[in-house]
């Protein structure tokens, strides 16, 4: 029997190559005579260029130094590739997990260092520019970015710069276009298709995600909504604050469409697009994730490979930490992790991976 492994991360416990792995050891030990192939995937979040170095021997990775969510120097990894598509993850700029519990404020965080890593990159001229959302400290509305980029025409009503961070979004006045002379296409890589205002939005979804409270959730709604209302009313090709997702990291979905013209797109299809992710040779594919919830039924990279080994007629198989919501219909095999997942994450992926090789050899 062929098998293809290709699950997600396990966000907080395995990578996604570490979950590929573990998958791959569980079911060998049932099924020994297997021909297996891993390929593991990311959506976008964290863990894309990982993903990514892993999956494709022609990919370069390159480092840069930038500011992290708090301002304080970091380095950042992309990855180009050979056709010139160049590939960053705003998790490596801003990420959160990186942060300790008390420095997790939107307030106060920023997507400036994504700015910083976005210039370096254009800098190098590439075809194409994937940006990969997920996994941001930020609620910022990508304004921080705007700044890093080049935009001096963020200003306050007195005439000064406005400083980076979610709460100082609230004032800005004026905006200008940026001044990038052959800006390639931007395509960002998104699980997220939330607005960036409202009850779906940016502020009342991830905000508390990120640190804030319902006071802070206010205070960071009402200035992602003044920034909307000055970006709209100057930039041409709005209004973005309603497209799916416009609230992706904290409103920078908005600002990449606004400012770059992205394209929003899956990213579990982006990026399975970017490693050859094709079952088409495989009898059962094997995916997974931390959390096996409504969402993933909603295109996140299992339901993706769910999706592409329906078309090639192969059985799939979903490994999981969690299995809420009914999100195990459509696969053939679901496993969870079992109680000791969070403890024992990688032995506990070994022993869902070997029952569920033992189901579908019955």
């Amino acid at each position: 029997m062929r098998v293809l492994i290709c699950p997600d991360k396990f966000a907080g416990t395995l990578t996604a190559v570490e979950a590929a792995t573990a998958i791959a050891e569980g079911w060998r030990a049932v099924r020994p005579s297997d021909q297996i192939v891993q390929v593991p995937l990311a959506d976008g979040g964290e863990g894309t260029t990982d993903v990514l170095a892993h999956a494709r021997p022609d990919a370069a990775v390159q480092t840069v130094e930038v500011a992290d969510a708090r301002g304080i120097a970091t380095d950042a990894r992309w990855v180009s590739l050979p056709d010139g598509t160049a590939v960053i993850e705003v998790a490596q700029a801003c990420g959160l997990s990186v942060l300790d519990d008390g420095d997790r404020d939107p307030l106060r965080t920023t997507t400036y260092g994504v700015g910083q890593l976005l210039a370096a990159v254009l800098a190098t001229a590439p075809s194409r520019v994937v940006v990969g959302l997920g996994g941001s400290a930020t609620v910022d509305g990508g304004a921080g970015m705007v700044a890093a980029l080049g935009g001096h025409g963020l200003r306050r009503a007195d005439g000064n710069a406005v400083k980076v961070g979610g709460r100082w979004v609230a004032e800005v006045v004026r905006v200008a276009p940026l001044d990038l002379d052959g800006t390639p296409p931007v395509v960002v890589a998104s699980d997220v298709t939330n607005p960036l205002l409202g009850p779906a939005g940016a502020a009342a979804v991830f905000g508390p995600q990120k640190g804030a409270d319902a006071d802070a959730v206010a205070e960071l709604e009402a200035a992602l909504a003044g920034w909307a209302d000055v970006v709209e009313r100057t930039l041409p090709g709005g209004p973005w604050r309603d497209r799916p997702g416009a609230g992706a990291a904290g409103g920078l979905g908005f600002a990449l469409m606004a400012f770059l013209s992205a394209e929003v797109r899956s990213g579990a299809a982006v990026i399975g697009d970017l490693i050859g992710l094709d079952p088409a040779h495989a009898d059962v594919v094997v995916t997974g994730e931390g959390k096996l919830d409504a969402q993933t039924l909603g295109g996140k990279g299992p339901d993706e490979i769910r999706r592409r080994a329906a078309v090639a007629g192969a059985r799939t198989v979903a490994v999981a930490g969690v299995i809420a919501d009914d999100a195990g219909r459509g696969f053939d095999v679901v496993e969870d992790l079992g109680p000791e997942g969070l403890t024992r994450p990688y032995e506990s992926a070994v022993a869902a991976a070997s029952r569920a090789a033992r189901r579908i050899a019955g």
